[in-house]
This record gives structure tokens, C-alpha cells and sequence, in this order.
């Protein structure tokens, strides 16, 4: 089967490398791809990830059996629906049920709906409501952009001029252009976050590792939200009980609730949540993978992840045995200098070819090719990942192949996953 992967990050790379591994793959083609996806796919240029109407042209004449979509904007773009409606297998939310993810505001009034467990919140499309609302509940706070915000659009504002500070970048200076028309206030949650990605045909619900994430910029997870700083998986916060409880109050709900509302979910599903003292709430859901906790859990991925989505488009993923490694796995990620405010591009990249020799996976996010070389095109360039039979041992291979590695500028954290290690 032919197989089309959409994006150019490091998520796209995780997919492209581990749909590769299956006998079921023949060929896969990455649209737009990027240099480290060569390895695995061809890469396709000079169409756009929301031109649904060209992508369809081009899995029509290249015979692609199964669309993997692994950004967000694709995906509330419609191209699931426009795929499906060709009569081509897709592995991917609808438009409508992408929603969940492209709607703060939607998916906050389903979990009110529906009683699953997340923070309280308002809704403001006007600045002065929203300043009325923070002077009157206080800080901790927290200031989320209702629309996409490539994963940036949340302030957490511990004092009440960042608050208010938040509302004028958002609504004001469109700091995430018409992603901000709307802002979702909420109450600020204690406790440690956790992310439980899950594959969903619409009724099953199979529960991938669970991850976590590291937000901010630098170590002791202080300055500005980013993208994610590195990831590892399993997180020892979400013990069998709780990964059960997530499933049973959060995961199944939610697929249900959907269901109810018209717009049946199919595809991954990714609960970011907060464990509190009173078991998980949902910080925000995803209509897709995680990027970078993709690159942590489909390592440990030991069943063919392309039965598992044509399963779930098919609407047969119980009929599915999924299994996953005992190992831990952890990624670092490699980025340019001065994210995730502005950073230089076109850096020569060396010591890839290295990095690999000592045990590392590499997965490229923001690179590109420049006179013969990899150079970096993005914020966070690479995904630096390892495996091994804990964490402590994966840290430690993880930031060997990060060793082995330079260009102009690279900053990355050196303490991922110290929370589990803390532990």
C-alpha cells in the first residue's frame, strides 16, 4: 500500500519512520517532508497542506491507499472529509470533530456538557469583559487564545498584570492573529501534568504510553511556553490507576460525548491533563498526535501502526492486539538560538551521522537543504530520542547523541524528564 504522510515536523518524521516498518507499506510519500523524512519517504514539494483539492489529486494519481494527516491546521482545514469523500482511507478527525482541538471554547462547553473533569472556566470576545473577569477571581490564572496557536496560545499567569498583560497581546495585538478573537479564562489547576495519547475508531478507545511534556524554554522549567522542550514516556505519574481512571472518566466520555453531538471522533485523540488532588482534569485536548510526544511513544510501538489506522478508519480497531515495549524513552529536542521569540535559520547542522552511531534516533522538526548540507529551518530543529530498559538509561543515551551534535547557537534543556527521575 502506498501510504501519504502530511507535514514537515518531527511528529511527521516519528510517523513516516515508524509506518516504514510495516510489511503492509510500500511506498511512503511525506507532503512537504523534510531532509531526515528522505531516509524513509519521498518527499513531496510545491503543494501547500491546505490545498485539500491538490492533495487529493495527488493521492488519486499515485495510488495512496491510507492519508496519515499530522498537523492540526490540515485537519480543521477538512482534509479528512475531502480524502474520505474520494473514496481514500484517512487517519484523522473530520473538520467537525477537529473542533475539539480548533475551538478552545467548543471543546471546554462539550467537557461542561458531558461532566468530564477539567478546569472552570469563561468565554471573552471582549478585552475589558475579560480584565473584569481576572480583577475579580485573582491570579494564578490562566489566559488561553480560543483558536490554533501552533501549541503557544496559553499563558500562565501567576500574578494579575500578566493576566492582564495576556489579554492585550492576545485580543489586542493579535499576537496569534484571529486565534485570539476569543480568549478562554480559566482557574489555574495544581498538580503535574501528563499527556494520554489514545487510538479511537469511534467506539474502541486504545490508550497509547503515557508522556510528558516540558513547556517551558529552560531548565527548571522557567522562561517562555514553547512548543515542548523534550519529552519521556511512560510518566511515572500515571500509574495503572490513573491511566484507568483517565480512560473511564475522560477518553471514553469524550468518544461518546462526540458521538452525541453529530461529530464521531476517529483517529488519535490526546488528553493533556493535570493530575490533581482530585484525580485527572483536562487541560486541553488535541486532535492529533503530539509533537514531541510522538517521538517518545511510537518508539515504543511494537505492533504495525499502519493495521492500527486502517483500523480505526475502517471501524475495527477492536479487532486489534496492541502492544507496546516494557523500555522508557526520551527525547531531548535541539533548538535554534533565541527560541521561541525570533532565531536564525540556515545553520549548518553537523554530526548527525554520529549521533546515530551512538544509539539515537534523530528526528528532524525545523531543518532544511542549503548548498549541499542540513541546515536548520525552524525553531525547534531536532528530536533528539533514545531508548532504553529505564529512564535513567535513556537520559543518559538521549543526551550522548545530543552531544554529538552542533550548529550556530543550539540550545536545549538539560534536564529532561526530572521529574521522573526525581522519583
Amino acid at each position: 500500500m502506498n501510504i501519504l504522510v502530511i507535514g514537515s515536523g518531527g511528529r511527521e518524521h516519528t510517523l513516516a519512520w515508524k509506518l516504514a516498518q510495516s510489511p503492509k507499506a510500500d511506498k511512503i510519500y511525506a507532503l512537504p517532508g523534510n531532509p531526515g523524512m528522505a531516509d524513509v519517504a519521498m518527499c513531496v514539494e510545491g503543494i501547500a497542506i491546505t490545498d485539500n483539492a491538490s492533495i487529493v489529486d495527488f493521492a488519486q494519481k499515485h495510488a495512496i491507499g491510507l492519508v496519515v494527516v499530522g498537523p492540526e491546521v490540515p485537519l480543521t482545514n477538512g482534509l479528512v472529509d475531502a480524502v474520505t469523500a474520494a473514496g481514500i482511507k484517512a487517519f484523522g478527525p473530520t473538520q467537525a470533530a477537529a473542533q475539539i482541538e480548533g475551538s478552545k471554547s467548543f471543546s471546554k462547553d462539550l467537557m461542561k456538557k458531558y461532566g468530564i473533569p477539567t478546569a472552570k472556566y469563561e468565554v471573552f470576545t471582549e478585552a475589558d469583559a475579560a480584565r473584569e473577569y481576572i480583577r475579580k477571581e485573582g491570579a494564578p490564572i490562566v489566559i488561553k487564545a480560543d483558536g490554533l496557536a501552533a501549541g503557544k496560545g496559553v499563558i500562565v499567569a501567576m500574578t494579575e498584570d500578566e493576566a492582564l498583560q495576556a489579554v492585550a497581546d492576545i485580543m489586542e495585538d493579535k499576537e496569534f492573529g484571529n486565534a485570539g478573537s476569543r480568549v478562554v479564562i480559566e482557574e489555574f489547576m495544581e498538580g503535574e501534568e501528563a499527556s494520554l495519547l489514545c487510538f479511537t475508531d469511534g467506539k474502541t478507545i486504545c490508550p497509547m504510553i503515557s508522556s510528558q511534556d516540558h513547556k517551558r524554554a529552560y531548565d527548571g522549567d522557567k522562561g517562555p511556553n514553547t512548543g515542548g522542550m523534550g519529552t519521556y514516556a511512560p510518566a511515572p505519574v500515571m500509574t495503572d490507576k490513573m491511566v484507568q481512571e483517565t480512560y473511564d472518566k475522560i477518553l471514553v466520555p469524550t468518544i461518546k460525548a462526540m458521538e452525541q453531538e453529530g461529530k464521531p471522533y476517529k483517529g488519535c485523540l490526546y488528553a493533556g491533563l493535570m493530575i490533581t488532588a482530585d484525580g485527572p482534569k483536562v487541560v486541553e485536548f488535541n486532535a492529533r498526535f503530539g509533537d514531541p510526544e510522538t517521538q517518545v511513544v511510537l518508539p515504543l510501538l511494537n505492533s504495525d501502526l499502519v493495521e492500527i489506522m486502517l483500523a480505526c478508519a475502517d471501524g475495527t480497531l477492536a479487532e486489534q492486539q496492541i502492544d507496546w515495549s516494557k523500555e522508557a524513552a526520551v527525547c531531548v529536542v535541539m533548538a535554534a538560538g533565541g527560541y521561541p521569540k525570533s532565531y536564525n535559520k540556515g545553520d549548518a547542522i553537523t554530526g548527525l551521522e554520529e549521533a546515530k552511531a551512538a544509539g539515537a534516533l534523530v528526528f528532524h522538526a525545523g531543518t532544511a537543504h542549503k548548498d549541499g548540507n542540513i541546515v536548520t529551518d525552524g525553531g525547534r530543529v531536532l528530536g533528539v530520542v533514545a531508548k532504553a530498559e529505564n529512564v535513567r538509561a535513556a537520559v543518559d543515551k538521549a543526551y550522548a547523541g545530543v552531544e554529538k551534535i552542533s550548529f550556530k547557537d543550539a540550545f536545549y534543556r538539560k534536564d529532561i524528564a526530572h521529574r521522573a527521575l526525581e522519583r
